[in-house]
């Protein structure tokens, strides 16, 4: 039972977390390092509460938060992603399983795509200089937050 309330104390940082990365990355178009460290320090605490065995359990979850992390720091060097939208994709990469994750990226970018027509027309509207900058860690938060709270709001999984 204490087990339980752990997982659930810790689903809800990641929680608070990601919606602080929301909030962050909407009024400055930032995530702080800070915050995606706080996800990722956050994460082998998870994979004990859920008795995540060292091998192959958490080497795995550390290759998916690798290769998590080194495609979208490709997407960075092309200017396609921010920093700290890559730095948070590889923090959370390592607190799902890679089914998970590949379903947490679709809904990104499905999200993602929805968040950048709004900011676009949002740009236009107020007639702002530039090109706007897309605050993806919207997207990305929200999507994750789905990840997190699907297996407990989806009766049929």
């Amino acid at each position: 039972m204490l087990g339980e309330y752990f997982r659930l104390a810790l689903m809800v940082a990641l929680g608070v977390l990601l919606i602080a990365a929301a909030i962050t990355d909407l009024r400055s178009r930032v995530i702080c390092n800070r915050l995606n460290l706080a996800v990722a320090l956050l994460a082998p605490l998870w994979w004990l509460a859920c008795g995540l065995e060292p091998w192959p359990g958490m080497a795995a979850q550390l290759l998916v938060g690798a290769l998590v992390f080194i495609l979208f720091t490709g997407l960075f060097a092309l200017g396609m992603m921010g920093g700290g939208d890559v730095k948070l994709l590889g923090a959370l990469a390592l607190w799902f399983p890679w089914q998970a994750v590949l379903t947490l990226i679709m809904l990104m970018a499905l999200l993602g795509g929805a968040v950048t027509l709004v900011t676009l027309i949002h740009h236009r509207i107020a007639q702002k200089p530039g090109q706007p900058e897309i605050p993806y860690g919207v997207a990305i938060s929200i999507a994750a937050l789905w990840v997190l709270g699907e297996r407990y709001f989806n009766q049929f999984a």
